[in-house]
């Protein structure tokens, strides 16, 4: 089966026993329907309701997998789990909530094998999510396109398609801390989006809250980018500038106006001192990412770890 498996749909779960049943009894026949051999892999990113023991039942049918990990590592890193286990040729990302709706799928493999794309993204058309979620993935999106250079629209989306090459080479990266959607990009030579629809959560609860899109937010730009710490040297550069032309500024206003024009100089001191320390405080926060990437990366430690992988085969 591995070696004529054309199409692979590798799908994060995290708590989300309220919409596996419907994602299921829409995705088969989407997939049935596209006259290609498949597999379905659900990844249980260390789910704490009964989401591995839906998940489970589902390992009966011979086309799906179900790789169970030992605790919740995130999106990122459950999703590249898959990808370790995929066997297609064309492997597919979609979320499990069902605001990725599986009837896209089709169309995304069509664009990917009439383009001879190797990554195809998409644009979420009407998209149903509140401000607070919005509002920081356009964020994302214009820190995205400026770091990679590629002007995609929408980074967010998971439901993609990628090429066999593409998976391979993120794989073999065994990084701790990254953001699939823009390392692909590294590796992808023809790369395309298009738009599809975007459905309200069936059920439960986002599993993404500001925090954790913040925190993708320093994913992104640390694991791709050491724009930080140039625009900490710059702004150094330009604080001290600034601080020498205001130094001239004040000595200039002392001998024209005396010392009560500055309340004896108080005030300026404070002001200057309260911007430098912000500046450290600032510069040790950004420096402290890095250090702890590396520190990560340093440690070995694996970014997933696979309890057991479920199929109509037993145990593998």
């Amino acid at each position: 089966m591995a070696d004529n498996v054309q199409i692979t749909v590798v799908i994060p779960v995290y708590n989300e026993e309220k919409n596996l049943t419907v994602l299921y009894d829409r995705l088969v026949p989407v997939m049935q329907g596209l006259g290609k051999s498949y597999e379905i892999i659900f990844i249980d990113d260390g789910s704490l309701d009964n989401s591995l023991v839906i998940l489970k039942k589902f390992a009966a049918e011979e086309q799906i997998k179900v790789v169970e990990l030992t605790r919740n590592y995130g999106q990122h890193a459950a999703i590249m789990a898959g990808f370790s286990v995929s066997c297609g040729k064309i492997i597919i990302t979609m979320d499990a909530d069902l605001q990725n709706p599986p009837e896209e799928i089709p169309e995304l493999i069509r664009v990917m094998e009439e383009g001879n794309y190797d990554v195809v993204g998409t644009i979420r058309k009407g998209r149903r999510d509140s401000f607070f979620r919005i509002f920081p993935s356009k964020i994302i999106n214009i820190v995205a396109r400026k770091i990679t250079g590629v002007k995609m629209h929408d980074w967010g989306c998971m439901l993609r398609a990628y090429r066999r090459k593409v998976v391979e080479r993120m794989i073999s990266c065994h990084e701790h801390a990254t953001f699939i959607p823009a390392l692909a990009t590294v590796f992808g030579k023809r790369i395309t989006e298009i738009e599809v629809e975007h459905e309200e959560r069936h059920g439960g609860k986002s599993n993404y809250p500001l925090r954790k899109l913040i925190n993708l937010q320093f994913d992104l730009v640390a694991s791709f980018s050491d724009f930080p710490i140039k625009l900490i040297m710059y702004g150094g550069i330009f604080l001290s500038l600034l601080g020498v032309c205001f130094g001239i500024v004040l000595a200039v206003a002392r001998l024209a106006y005396g010392a009560v024009w500055a309340a004896e100089g108080v005030f300026t001191l404070f002001a200057i001192l309260f911007v430098f320390v912000g500046l450290q405080f600032f510069a040790l926060g950004v420096l402290g990412e890095y250090i702890g990437r590396i520190y990560m990366e340093v440690r070995k430690r694996p970014e997933y770890v696979i309890e057991d992988v479920h199929s109509e085969k037993g145990k593998e």
